[in-house]
């Protein structure tokens, strides 16, 4: 990747971040170590990989996420703020009880959201619907899911890649957030879905593993998922919970947690420092 492409994609995390917690501590509730997680993906697919209009966000043609793993909603809400589908401003009003900012997405009200999720292990499923549609309608789109290393512990999730294999669904890649921790734990003491690429791979779908920090990993990755032909692509993003903000990283409390005036000013001047 360019030099200049690399600093403008690290700089859309870094804003993506901020936005995260803007909103979670406007909000005092929400998920900002899963959402943190996922940042630079989000930046590389929207502000790089896929095809989509902030003017035209209902475009039959564009390519499709879906954030399997609502409770990162913060990620998404930064994300598609910055790239213009509503005003950043918004961020602040998350999980307030008029906003279109609610604490999991909601298609019918925010501009950009492509399908409700918050009920995990379900968004894969209606991902997998979409990839299907494209094949059928002869579509040339690609659909996105973003899926929680605890949430695929849900059965669904294994049945919905066994549909999408099934189908040849080399239009579909999905993405799993390997950051190690739920909100009970880590995932190991819980119910560990590892061995993944091995299960992805005997579920009949290519597999990739990459780090999800490295901008350059995740360019190659889509890259590589882009030429596999008959079948679906499942990357298993290595990734820490909480990245970016020094006190977040790796523990679990702040799954669900907001910080409070004092360690908001220092997560937003740790992340203000990083531009």
């Amino acid at each position: 990747m360019e030099a200049k492409k690399l600093a403008e994609l690290k700089k859309c995390a870094t804003e993506i971040r901020m936005g995260i917690i803007e909103g979670v501590h406007a909000a005092g509730a929400g998920h900002p170590g899963g959402s943190l997680s996922i940042a630079d993906i989000m930046s590389y697919l929207y502000f790089s990989e896929m095809k989509v209009d902030p003017q035209n966000p209902k475009d039959p043609n564009r390519d499709r996420l879906v954030l399997s793993k609502g409770h990162a909603a913060p990620a998404l809400y930064a994300t598609l703020a910055l790239k213009g589908y509503f005003p950043v401003e918004d961020l602040k009003t998350l999980r307030q009880a008029n906003s279109h900012l609610q604490g999991h997405p909601d298609m019918k009200k925010t501009p950009g959201v492509d399908m409700t999720s918050g009920s995990l292990g379900q968004g894969i499923s209606a991902a997998c619907g979409m990839a299907l549609c494209g094949k059928l309608d002869k579509k040339d789109y690609r659909v996105y899911a973003i899926v929680g290393d605890g949430e695929s512990e849900e059965g669904q999730v294994w049945e919905a890649i066994m549909f999408a294999a099934h189908n040849k669904l080399d239009n579909l890649c999905i993405v799993i957030d390997y950051n190690g921790l739920q909100i009970d734990g880590p995932i190991h003491e819980i119910v560990s879905p590892a061995p993944y690429e091995e299960k992805i791979t005997a579920f009949g779908c290519h597999a990739i593993t990459m780090d999800a920090h490295d901008l350059n990993a995740i360019e190659a990755a889509f890259n590589e998922a882009k030429t596999v032909k008959g079948k679906p692509t499942v990357i298993v993003a290595k990734s820490v919970k909480g990245k970016g903000v020094s006190y977040m990283e790796n523990q679990v409390k702040w799954h669900g947690s907001a910080p409070n005036d004092e360690l908001y000013e220092q997560a937003m001047a740790e992340l203000k420092a990083q531009l």
